[in-house]
């Protein structure tokens, strides 16, 4: 499968299944020795990292599912990867799996796969909110269940109503873009307002998306959609004290990192009604999902496939990260 020569020869690390875009992989074994892991545990994969297993691994790519048998690229995993290592390409947006403080400090550079992933996820976010609006859920599980008529409840259209971005980067513009034709006001929360280049970019013209704090966000949008990435300071951004403060009905759709929103708090709001829907794409523990979410039928639930389409998959993402990990391996 690979282009290996000598034990000694420079590697490449795969690590996970290659489900799409198995030539351009192929392309990538044909030019560089490439070791692929696609199962295991963290403690097997630790061992070997200690052992000199990968003791020539100079570039590491990795696909998200690779966190089942390595875990987190945590600072205790990053110290144990052979000095050789000096890039990991991650196939994905975020940094939210890999530790970059404690790369930096071994002198690893990290790249990932930021705006590759906008349009797909900028469309699974308006799947949800529409969905959300009608509360889907409800007559598509009665139709499949043999009723008609009186299972059907009134939904909300989305003209004059008013969209909360939270984060206007990349995938929220790319939402502020989908959203404006339906007539919905746009407002959102940066740690600071967008540059004005930036805001020309979306042309949107009399719709652009005006700058609000995020308690005003919080008091006046009537949907929330969340874009930003997971850290320490966004962890528990929204919680019960957040979600009090927001209007009564409000909207929810988390297509970012679940642990954003403090499940349980979320899950309260929707029982006791300040909560209309969610429309949810990631999860606080996932592939575990909150059992009141599973039960409650305002809430729409996706298995995290913002960047399931073919079209992202192959001809995005794993083109990028493998053309990364040969430019990373022949610098």
């Amino acid at each position: 499968m690979s282009n290996c020569g000598s034990s000694e020869q420079p590697q490449v690390l795969m690590l996970g299944e290659i489900h799409h875009a198995n030539d351009v992989f192929d392309g990538l074994c044909q030019s560089v020795c490439v070791k692929q892991i696609t199962n295991g545990t963290r403690g097997q994969f630790l061992d070997d990292c200690g052992s000199g297993t990968y003791s020539n691994v100079v570039a590491i790519a990795r696909n998200v599912d690779s966190i089942r048998f390595t875990g987190r690229f945590d600072s205790d995993l990053i110290a144990k990867l052979p000095s050789s290592v000096k890039f990991i390409c991650h196939n994905g947006a975020g940094y939210d799996q890999i530790d970059v403080k404690a790369c930096t400090e071994r002198g690893i550079l990290v790249s990932n796969t930021p705006f590759v992933v906008n349009d797909a996820t900028a469309d699974t976010a308006m799947l949800l909110l529409l969905a959300a609006l009608r509360r889907a859920w409800i007559p598509q599980s009665a139709v499949r269940n043999g009723l008609w008529d009186h299972t059907r409840p009134l939904g909300r259209d989305p003209k004059g109503l008013t969209l909360g971005i939270l984060g206007l980067g990349g995938i929220g513009s790319a939402v502020a873009k989908r959203a404006a034709p339906f007539g919905l006001k746009l407002q959102y929360h940066n740690q600071s307002p967008a540059r004005a280049s930036a805001m020309s970019r979306l042309n949107l013209g009399n719709d652009e998306p005006k700058y609000v704090t995020f308690e005003e966000l919080l008091r006046t949008s009537d949907i929330i959609s969340v874009h930003v990435p997971l850290s320490d300071r966004t962890r528990h951004l929204i919680g019960k004290k957040e979600i009090d403060m927001m209007k009564e009905n409000i909207i929810i759709i988390n297509t970012a990192r679940g642990p954003i929103i403090d499940e349980s708090a979320l899950v309260q709001g929707l029982e006791r009604g300040k909560i209309w829907s969610v429309g949810l794409d990631v999860f606080e523990q996932e592939p575990e999902i909150h059992p009141g979410l599973m039960k409650n039928e305002n809430a729409i639930l996706l298995p995290h496939i913002g960047t399931a389409t073919i079209d992202t998959r192959v001809s995005r993402l794993a083109d990028m990260i493998f053309e990364s990990a040969l430019r990373k391996f022949q610098n």
